[in-house]
């Protein structure tokens, strides 16, 4: 996983993720392999129709600690 991820600018969270993708302001997303696909679902939709990059992170407790959290994370953006 990236540094960039953990020290770039980023929102974390599948409201603020996408709210920043609906925006046009994410340049890459990364959704957690382990999240409901009922959540996760909307986010990859949103990535294929801005043309987002997406990447799969295995768990959502790897994903919160890229990101510099201690808690799980469904979703996360680096912003442009």
């Amino acid at each position: 996983m990236p540094n960039r991820l953990k020290n770039g600018e980023k929102l974390v969270g599948i409201k603020q993720s996408g709210r920043a993708l609906s925006e046009n302001r994410a340049a890459l997303c990364y959704i957690a392999g382990d999240a409901e696909k009922r959540v996760t679902d909307p986010i990859k939709a949103l990535c294929l129709e801005k043309g987002v990059e997406l990447v799969e992170v295995p768990t959502m407790a790897e994903l919160g600690s890229c990101c510099g959290i201690e808690i799980g994370a469904a979703a996360a953006v680096l912003l442009r």
